[in-house]
């Protein structure tokens, strides 16, 4: 029943922005890290940025720095990932995970995954 389901993704043009959303359930939410992974087409999936459980470690890629922040409302359950300035490099399926305990933003490391939101940046 443990469950992690994406939101906001969608066509963007170059330049543009999107806030995507982790919905969860059926987990004790405020004991996970979550992250934000990208899997670029013919790619291997990337950390993109992770938050650990209580929101006071985040950790970003560098190629993203500054122009993407995750957050976490755990009252929600949800996590978001605020998307500014995107461009091409940044197209692919964006997933958010589960990670339990520890903090880290290896994709190897999380058990529990989304169905993820497809983000094709292109004009």
């Amino acid at each position: 029943q443990l469950q992690l389901v994406e939101s906001g993704g969608g066509l963007v043009q170059p330049g543009g922005s999107l806030r995507l959303s982790c919905a969860a359930s059926g987990f004790t939410f405020d004991a996970y890290a979550i992250g934000w992974f990208r899997q670029a087409p013919g790619k291997e999936r990337e950390g993109v940025s992770c938050i650990s459980s209580r929101g006071g470690r985040t950790t970003t890629a560098d190629s993203v720095k500054g122009r993407f922040t995750i957050s976490r409302n755990n009252a929600k359950n949800t996590v978001y990932l605020q998307m500014n300035s995107l461009n091409p490099e940044n197209t692919g399926v964006y997933y958010c995970a589960a990670a339990s305990p520890g903090f880290y933003c290896n994709w190897r490391g999380y058990n529990y995954w989304g169905q993820g939101t497809q983000v094709p940046v292109s004009s």
